[in-house]
């Protein structure tokens, strides 16, 4: 069974098969997590990515991770929380996980890393987001060698600290 850990950090500095991408749906970069992923990864990623014609919410697409660490970047677009019920929301948020979890299965990728998805500008409550990630991490775990969550803020990696603190690392 794979291992489930959580790490406070810079998600493009990571060496893992796949990052996941918290990515917008035009799948062009933006601001957060996806401005700091394109970024890293150079002009390639955003050429590749206008050939994906956009992503719905809860869905993901694979790309290739160019100048990064990792192999792979998954774009994953997570729910505007205020824009649904907060049941509609969770259903959302959880079909990024599990959508972006069986696309590195599909993929023969054994080491994932997803950022904190749509806790940032979408609103979505950090505490609730890290419920979500962890519990569809914890369902899909034996698939993989390691699942990594990586919390950026201090705010966010306290509340994991609360929640979940045997997975630290």
């Amino acid at each position: 069974m794979g291992k489930i850990k959580i790490i406070k950090g810079d998600i493009t500095k990571l060496s893992c098969d796949a990052i996941v991408n918290a990515a917008n749906s035009s799948l062009l970069g933006g601001g957060g997590v996806d401005g700091a992923i394109h970024y890293a990864a150079g002009p390639e990623l955003l050429a590749e990515c206008m050939t994906l014609h956009g992503c719905k919410t809860g869905e993901a697409k694979i790309t290739k991770g160019y100048k990064l660490p990792s192999r792979f970047v998954i774009h994953t677009v997570g729910p505007i929380y205020f824009e649904h019920t907060p049941a509609d929301a969770e259903k959302l948020l959880t079909s990024c996980y599990e959508n972006s979890l069986n696309l590195a299965k599909e993929n023969g990728l054994k080491t994932i890393a997803f950022p904190l998805i749509s806790a940032g500008v979408y609103g979505y409550p950090q505490r609730e987001a890290i419920k979500v990630a962890v519990e569809t991490m914890k369902l899909y775990q034996e698939n993989f060698d390691e699942v990594t969550l990586v919390l950026f803020g201090e705010r966010e990696f306290g509340y994991a600290r609360e929640m979940y603190g045997e997975l630290l690392d």
